[in-house]
């Protein structure tokens, strides 16, 4: 069920995209999808929910940054 439901936006399908290309901070994320920051974190704590990314924390210039990575490459759905 959680899987479906971070596939259900198309905000979150933007995001596995962007990360296919390598790990990204929360700040870069934010700005591929022209977005706010809050939303891209949010966005990501329902992928990383779902298991199809991790994240984990760096120090940056204001505090820590969270760094995100997807564990998948390809999402296959079968109806039979």
């Amino acid at each position: 069920m959680r899987i479906g439901r971070a596939l259900s936006s198309g905000t979150r399908l933007k995001i596995l995209k962007i990360l296919l290309q390598g790990e990204k901070d929360v700040t870069r994320v934010a700005r591929h999808l022209g977005g706010t920051e809050a939303n891209a974190s949010a966005q990501i704590k329902i992928l990383k929910e779902a298991d199809l990314l991790d994240c984990r924390y760096e120090p940056g210039q204001h505090g820590l940054k969270k760094i995100s990575w997807t564990k998948v490459k390809r999402i296959i759905i079968d109806l039979e």
